[in-house]
């Protein structure tokens, strides 16, 4: 029943992220509405993390799982990519490190300041 709660808990937020998209007329997906406020509703407390944790962490753990049908539904789609596979390639791979190097030493920038106030 933990487990119903904590998913019908992480499904209103989406469901708010929706109408929120439908009804502001910003080019901003609903699932960034729902990532926002989920984040606002457990910083504020509002949300407490143990009413989602244990969903969220599973949640996570399947979602490469979730990444196959669209995955495979490339196959359609084989003529049109094929021309440009090669550079689509190297910018996800570029991209992907940038993204990787940044959020690195955003962590460690972070930390560095953390430990900083401890001390």
């Amino acid at each position: 029943m933990k487990y119903l709660k904590q998913f019908l808990l992480i499904l209103i937020i989406t469901c708010i992220g929706e109408i929120l998209h439908f009804i502001l007329p910003l080019p901003v997906p609903a699932s960034i509405y729902g990532l926002v406020l989920m984040f606002v509703l457990l910083m504020t407390g509002i949300i407490k993390l143990e009413n989602v944790k244990t969903t969220a962490q599973f949640l996570i753990e399947i979602m490469p799982v979730m990444f196959i049908p669209a995955a495979v539904g490339l196959i359609n789609y084989w003529a049109d990519l094929k021309p440009i596979l090669l550079p689509a390639l190297i910018l996800t791979v570029l991209s992907t490190v940038i993204v990787m190097a940044s959020t690195g030493l955003i962590a460690q920038f972070m930390i560095q300041k953390e430990r900083g106030k401890k001390a």
